[in-house]
């Protein structure tokens, strides 16, 4: 399976107790929609490979309580600690026409209320506090950070990502 057709759906947090389980923590919306999933992809030397689960029990919090074939002590649990779940795009739900997928937005247009057409959204960051668009804009890479009073709209009809930057954040990426 290729990263690329794929979204982090959460990361396995620790071990819980003696038998092989861990805890998966999700991160999610809506937690739910995958309780009966029976598969995972987890990275394991930069390549993603399929992992089956024995049972995968709602807890509080978005976590999980995962048991995965063949890890059946602690020892074999501890190996998956820190890994990354990844699931087929395909598996993400249906969204209304005015919600999106951050994925979504790779290759949109982006057009700032006073500056006009920027450029396009080339990769979006997921850091720890929030996810940012990266976009080339005069040579330089921009991080315009997604959030509803900078990102204003977004038309995937039309493949466009209307946003008002504060004041000075272009200015600050093309000083030298």
């Amino acid at each position: 399976m290729n990263k690329d057709n794929c979204f982090q759906l959460g990361y396995i947090a620790k071990v819980h107790g003696l038998q092989g389980e861990v805890v998966a923590v999700l991160d999610v919306d809506y937690p739910e929609n995958y309780e009966d999933i029976e598969h995972v992809f987890l990275e394991k030397n930069n390549r993603l490979a399929p992992y089956f689960l024995e049972h995968f029990v709602s807890q509080p919090n978005n976590r999980f309580l995962a048991k995965f074939e063949g890890f059946d002590d602690k020892n074999a649990a501890d190996t998956l600690v820190g890994t990354a779940l990844y699931l087929p795009l395909k598996n993400l739900p249906s969204l209304d026409d005015d919600q999106y997928y951050y994925h979504e937005l790779v290759g949109f247009e982006v057009e700032d209320t006073s500056k006009g057409v920027l450029g396009s959204v080339n990769v979006i960051y997921d850091l720890q506090t929030q996810y940012l668009i990266g976009m080339d804009y005069q040579g330089k890479e921009i991080l315009v950070p997604i959030q509803d009073d900078i990102i204003l709209k977004v038309d995937k009809a039309a493949k466009k990502v209307f946003c008002q930057l504060p004041d000075g954040l272009l200015e600050i990426y093309l000083e030298d």
